[in-house]
């Protein structure tokens, strides 16, 4: 693929709001996870909650998409200067030349959990002020970006369960090549709800401590939220220190509803297309940012098919121990988090993960290693079998 250029980018986890934030914490070894204690929820488990959510506030031309999901993207899309860069964008492309592709899996599940609580007690109707198009329905986090700005081009909403917000860079880089648009806001946002925590629970895929990715005693996943977004541009020549996506990798294989396939084929066609598109080599890669869910399942496969493909030569981890898995926002998520690697010159540990599990022999960082990373590429496995590579990398 042509590289494309992220010419603005912003994250905003648990571990707080924007760039910064995320660069301390994971320089420093810091994780955001705490005890559930989220809403009415009754789990002896953890979570990577966003503070102050609950606090943002719509505008009111937009209040018909109020919703925690849409309050966490208009808190990620007003940080970092990521909302005046967009403006600007569409000054020098205009409002139907800018496309909207996000991944979301939660959407706004949160308000019609809320609604149902208040139902009529005679007929059990949901209460006329809920509004589902605009919140739960999973194209309400697209069309809101998509109103906040103004905009009147490509709109697309991707919900394939954890490998959404990678998929949507994908998506984007087709339409970009097609010349249909000359920018895309991609990325995704997920929010904290009670369908997420206790279906988690209910699969027996949730840890009663954080989680620790890769670790032989690892037991389950610690669900967090997050919004993260890109810009994404054509640039035939860009700046020296540019992040560029350079390449990007999907697979579909289907082996199971909530299993990977055991020998991480999936996860491996999806890296192999990755560099293929990228005019890569496996040598090529400084840092892998693990999909690494702290799952026994997950952590096993997904080493299988990095080893398979890169040894153990290839530095790599997950960062999910920091952030919790955010699930539709994730492959976004870890996708900045590998901007901020070939920026900052460092590759981020593994907070939680403390005894590498033997079984899976690959290049796996306890702590931060500092050291150029020129080409990083990050995995997003979903669901269904639905996988996701990117590769990101520094123009010279």
């Amino acid at each position: 693929m042509t590289p494309l250029l992220l010419s603005a980018y912003t994250a905003t986890t648990c571990l707080g709001r924007g760039l910064d934030a995320m660069r301390e914490a994971l320089r420093n070894g810091r994780s955001g996870l705490v005890p559930c204690a989220f809403e009415t929820v009754q789990l002896d488990t953890w979570m990577g909650e966003v503070a102050a959510v609950d606090a943002e506030k719509l505008p009111e031309s937009l209040a018909t998409y109020d919703c925690r999901n849409n309050r966490l993207t208009q808190m990620g899309l007003e940080t970092d200067g990521f909302a005046e860069r967009v403006r600007e964008a569409i000054a020098r492309y205009g409002k139907t030349r800018v496309g909207v592709f996000l991944g979301t899996s939660t959407a706004g599940i949160l308000q019609t959990e809320l609604a149902y609580r208040r139902r009529d007690p005679e007929t059990s109707a949901l209460p006329d002020d809920f509004h589902y198009r605009t919140t739960h329905n999973s194209f309400s986090l697209t069309e809101f970006t998509r109103d906040y700005f103004g905009l009147e081009g490509m709109a697309m909403a991707i919900s394939t369960a954890c490998s959404s917000s990678a998929k949507v860079f994908a998506a984007a880089a087709r339409q970009l090549e097609l010349g249909t648009i000359d920018a895309a806001i991609v990325g995704g946002v997920d929010t904290l709800c009670l369908t997420t925590l206790y279906g988690f629970a209910s699969l027996q895929l949730t840890s009663t401590q954080p989680c620790r990715p890769y670790d032989a005693a690892r037991n389950g996943i610690s669900i967090g939220e997050g919004a993260a977004f890109a810009l994404l541009e054509r640039c035939a020549q860009p700046a020296a220190g540019s992040i560029l996506l350079l390449g990007t990798g999907e697979s579909s294989d289907a082996y199971h509803m909530s299993s990977p396939h055991p020998e991480g084929l999936g996860a491996k066609m999806a890296m192999e297309a990755a560099l293929r598109s990228a005019g890569l080599t496996a040598g090529d890669i400084d840092y892998i940012n693990l999909h690494g869910t702290s799952t026994p399942a997950n952590d096993a496969a997904e080493g299988k098919a990095v080893v398979a493909l890169f040894g153990n030569s290839v530095p790599c981890s997950s960062t999910k121990g920091a952030t919790g898995h955010t699930l539709g926002a994730a492959g976004a998520v870890e996708a900045i988090i590998c901007a901020l690697t070939l920026t900052d010159g460092f590759m981020p540990g593994s907070p939680g993960t403390e005894n590498v599990d033997p079984a899976i022999p690959v290049d796996y960082l306890l702590k931060t290693r500092d050291g150029k990373v020129s080409h990083a590429l990050t995995n997003s496995f979903g669901f269904g079998g639905s996988n996701c590579s990117l590769i990101l990398g520094v123009a010279k």
